[in-house]
């Protein structure tokens, strides 16, 4: 079992924004890969009121040591004022997958 790898789960408002936000991540190498799951309906309540929204959800694979810098990368570069970043560990997976994504992500301690 192996708890050195998460997935960040991240909605944004449009693609063009989860575009952006995905390239950042892969290009300063706080991820190793992120997929885009395209026309999510969020509902959620805001301000008191019930919202519906459509939404791009990001899922972020990375490195449990990078999960802090990359939730300080997104809060700096989301449009929303309290973006939805949610973290889980990655308990198994294939070897080489999980090689090669600790092979991309590179943290500075």
């Amino acid at each position: 079992m192996s708890t050195s790898h998460s997935i960040l789960l991240c909605t944004c408002p449009d693609h063009d924004t989860a575009v952006r936000l995905a390239e950042t991540l892969v290009n300063e190498s706080l991820a190793a890969c992120v997929n885009l799951i395209p026309n999510l309906t969020a509902i959620y309540r805001w301000e008191g009121q019930i919202q519906r929204d459509t939404e791009v959800l990001l899922l972020i694979k990375t490195v449990a040591a990078a999960v802090a810098p990359l939730t300080a990368r997104l809060q700096q570069l989301h449009p929303y004022q309290v973006p939805e970043i949610i973290a889980l560990p990655i308990v198994a997976g294939s070897d080489q997958y999980l090689q090669w994504l600790s092979q991309c992500v590179n943290v500075q301690q």
